[in-house]
């Protein structure tokens, strides 16, 4: 691993924090307690600035603001050409302010700013210029009664809608939340997590810039137990769209079953297997293999953190990767030498590193990495375990983190049944050159979304998430905006119809 020591600060002027308070009805309002919470750089431990916290009296300020937008505002009634005017023009804004919204992500997530600015904000622009592009192409269905009825199906907005979205990708979870939702004519309260609440608060405002009417995007800042539970066990919103561990997924499900049974829809954690059969080329996957546990520090929750190598191969491969990991760059997010940040906060630096010693304490092999680096922030260099049994700690636990699990199989029924042997099921890798064994392993593996001689394969048109506890439902795709509707069929009698 290298370490990278330049100094980006002279490189690029970190900009002014402008929007720290709660977004609610169109307006940036200090929480009712006037409590506010520190959000912490992760690059060197400092306070970037101070943000309102918002607890169950602002929630029901937002919830109010957004009741009111929905039951008797102009968004769900706009002709959904208008809406898909105003939701292009906060694409473009966003796109025009990427620079200044990739350092908030760089500083409160500890994000690579390079490719925030030029990859990351382009691709959730275009979520949102999708999903503009659906707003006009949601119908039902005319139905074929079977006497004399005349039936069709309406789909409906389905109301005030509770977004609570993850602190490893503030900006593209904003939108995959956000953008449907707008399409569908819904009204909302996003809970940005506590560690990256910057960017989607520039983003609220940025709305109300492009047009969107006051009360239709909230932004309630704050703790997940107060701000996100008050949310969750809300009366009067319909439905709640959460990202995050497994374990609050299922807190978040109880709240929604014990206040109005609203519908809930979760993307939640992953231990996706990555697996490779022996007559690839070695050279082209291997940093594919890398990359899918690296990226973003492995704070990514379909990240290839289980290694699956055919034996004919294995020696080559892993060989490979280490000689790949030690030239692996971390530092500074806004170096653009760096390949890899800190991770996001304490918390979660001393998670993974918690990790790492449960690996070394259960017999698998250290490759590469194992430490933090020696130096301020919450920075862990690129760990590779070889010879992992499948009933360790770090295969079978999501680590969130930048630490690889390498092991061995022989034949095509062992690595599914392997791959399989997991409480997840949200991604996979597949990488070989026999058409036929990418199909049965594509379709044996039980998880979300397989990737087929490729990884990391989004697009707004792909439908994105899990099986078993990785969650249900969809976020992206068509099938992410049909859950922010209702259907609701329409029946009348008909009389002396020539036909039936």
């Amino acid at each position: 691993m290298a370490e990278s020591n330049g100094n980006s600060e002279t490189q690029f002027q970190i900009p002014k924090i402008k929007f720290t308070k709660l977004f609610i009805n169109g307006e940036f309002v200090d929480s009712v307690s006037g409590n506010t919470f520190e959000t912490i750089d992760p690059r060197n431990e400092e306070v970037i600035a101070r943000i309102s916290e918002g607890d169950k009296e602002d929630v029901d300020l937002a919830v109010k603001a957004a009741r009111e937008a929905f039951d008797d505002g102009p968004w769900p009634r706009l002709s959904p050409s208008e809406r898909r005017r105003i939701m292009l023009k906060f694409a473009d804004l966003m796109v025009e302010n990427a620079e200044e919204i990739a350092a908030l992500d760089a500083m409160d997530a500890g994000k690579l700013f390079a490719p925030v600015k030029n990859m990351d904000i382009p691709a959730a622009a275009e979520v949102i210029r999708y999903y503009a592009g659906a707003a006009d192409k949601i119908h039902g269905t005319t139905l074929k009664m079977s006497r004399e009825l005349q039936g069709y199906t309406l789909l409906e907005p389905i109301g005030v809608v509770g977004h609570i979205i993850p602190w490893n990708f503030p900006t593209q979870m904003f939108v995959m939340k956000v953008g449907p939702a707008l399409a569908a004519g819904c009204t909302m309260i996003v809970k940005p997590a506590e560690q990256t609440p910057l960017s989607a608060l520039y983003y609220a405002q940025l709305a109300k810039q492009a047009g969107v009417p006051d009360g239709v995007i909230n932004v309630v800042t704050g703790f997940g137990s107060t701000a996100g539970a008050a949310l969750c066990s809300h009366m009067d919103v319909d439905k709640i769209s959460f990202t995050g561990s497994t374990e609050v997924g299922r807190l978040v499900m109880q709240a929604a079953a014990l206040s109005n049974l609203k519908p809930v829809s979760l993307e939640l954690g992953g231990k996706s297997p990555f697996i490779v059969f022996d007559d690839v080329d070695v050279d082209k996957v291997a940093p594919l293999a890398l990359v899918g546990i690296l990226y973003n520090k492995g704070e990514i929750c379909v990240a290839g953190s289980r290694l699956f190598i055919q034996e004919g191969i294995y020696d080559k491969f892993v060989k490979k990767l280490e000689g790949m990991a030690k030239t692996w760059v971390v530092g500074d997010p806004f170096d653009p030498n760096s390949h890899q940040g800190p991770q996001v906060d304490k918390k979660q630096y001393e998670r993974v590193l918690s990790y790492i010693e449960h690996g070394k304490r259960e017999g698998a092999k250290l490759l590469t990495g194992g430490n933090a680096l020696d130096r301020k922030g919450y920075f862990i260099e690129p760990t590779i375990f070889i010879d992992v049994e499948d009933d360790m700690t770090i295969a079978k636990e999501e680590i969130f983190g930048p630490v690889l699990a390498v092991m061995k199989f022989k034949t095509v029924e062992e690595v599914i049944k392997r791959a399989n042997c997991t409480n997840y099921g949200l991604a996979a890798g597949v990488m070989t050159n026999d058409l036929n064994i990418a199909n049965t392993v594509s379709r044996s593996i039980r998880a979300g979304v397989i990737w087929i001689n490729c990884y990391f394969a989004f697009d707004p048109d792909c439908p994105y998430g899990g099986y078993k506890c990785s969650g249900f439902e969809r976020d992206l795709g068509m099938e992410g905006l049909h859950k922010y509707l209702q259907v609701k069929s329409v029946a009348t009698p008909i009389y002396n119809s020539p036909w039936l």
